[in-house]
């Protein structure tokens, strides 16, 4: 048996009269960029978040980048983060000219550890950027009173949890700013980069739409320094298509975990989903000592696995000149060594999950 890891194909074969029909509109009516399927696909974005307002822009990352641009953050200042998550994470705050101040993982979620962020804030601190790894949201009814306390703001990196819940509310919808990826991988993808940032403030909202397009509020006048960052409309026309039907990927996605931590528990250690949240699994990671022997058979079985992440930021070679090194974030480092992900999709059968798990137990005999 051979197994697809994320399934796009058959993300695409699902819908493919709606992905062809919307995409031959946008081509046919030449709307390439700020279209009507870019207007319809925020007002849809900020409904279903629960949000003020939404911003569909041209990827994760850029979304990071355009919220912190907003606040301003610049050189000099400190934004608090996890050092176990994607490089974009601390990439955009170190594009700034600011400094990444990372606080270690919580060992059971992966989220940034709450009770170290209070010690980590200087005079310098600008903002605490919570990652929800793997499709979990971080704790953010504590991280956001620790950010009212020290007078910061609060920006969700939901690259991977667009959809998840935290005690009742959406994710990128429980912090100043929430920020997401539509990564054609993602749980919500489309078919090239794209992104969208959420928020509640109109003031910041009204700043990040200028700042979208280069600062301007109207043709040729420019208030802000800004980026080309706006979403594609034909990205907008697939997400529209997808969103309609991404209840049924998540349901789908929650059975697939259950099926996986059925049979795996008591021989690896699966994922640990608080009571007061829900994922939306972007990853299914377990943890596993012998990771690269485990790897190396699953890959002989037709099953392909991925490490979310192997080395953590503080000891990435472009942050060399924060003065890291090993043993400064110990949990971080310990998962990064152990942390290994299963093929997630909607599409994965019951016979599919059977046999990836059953190789995995039989490794250990």
């Amino acid at each position: 048996m051979k197994i697809d890891f994320a399934n796009l194909t058959k993300a695409y074969d699902e819908h493919s009269a709606e992905f062809e029909q919307v995409s031959l509109d946008v081509m046919s009516s030449a709307r390439y960029i700020l279209g009507k399927e870019t207007e319809e696909l925020e007002t849809s974005l900020r409904e279903y978040v629960k949000s003020d307002y939404a911003l569909g822009v041209s990827s994760g990352t850029d979304a990071l980048l355009l919220s912190m641009m907003a606040l301003g953050i610049r050189g000099g200042d400190e934004v608090i983060t996890t050092p176990f998550t994607f490089i974009a994470t601390a990439e955009t705050i170190a594009c700034l000219g600011a400094k990444p101040v990372f606080v270690d993982i919580d060992e059971e979620t992966f989220n940034i550890d709450v009770s170290q962020i209070e010690k980590a804030i200087t005079d310098k601190t600008k903002a605490i950027m919570p990652v929800s790894l793997y499709g979990q949201m971080a704790n953010m009814d504590e991280i956001n009173a620790i950010a009212a306390k020290h007078n910061l703001v609060v920006i969700e990196d939901a690259a991977q949890s667009f959809g998840a819940l935290y005690k009742g509310k959406r994710s990128c919808s429980a912090s100043t700013i929430g920020c997401t990826s539509f990564f054609p991988a993602k749980p919500l993808g489309c078919f090239g980069d794209g992104g969208a940032v959420f928020t509640q403030d109109r003031e910041l909202y009204e700043k990040m739409k200028a700042m979208r397009v280069h600062g301007q509020v109207k043709r040729y006048t420019h208030k802000y320094i800004g980026m080309g960052g706006r979403l594609d409309n034909l990205q907008a026309a697939i997400l529209n298509v997808k969103l309609r039907h991404y209840g049924k990927d998540i349901e789908r996605r929650q059975q697939v975990a259950k099926q996986y931590t059925e049979l795996l528990k008591g021989h690896v250690l699966t994922p640990s989903i608080k009571e007061d949240r829900t994922s939306v699994w972007a990853q299914y990671t377990i943890r596993i000592k012998n990771r690269e022997e485990l790897q190396s058979k699953l890959k002989d079985a037709g099953i392909p696995t991925a490490v979310h992440y192997p080395i953590p930021m503080h000891l990435q070679e472009c942050f060399a000149y924060l003065g890291h090194k090993k043993g400064d974030f110990p949990i971080s480092e310990i998962c990064a060594s152990e942390v290994m992900s299963l093929p997630m999709n909607p599409y994965l059968t019951t016979d599919e999950i059977e046999y990836i798990t059953s190789n995995i137990i039989n490794s250990f005999r």
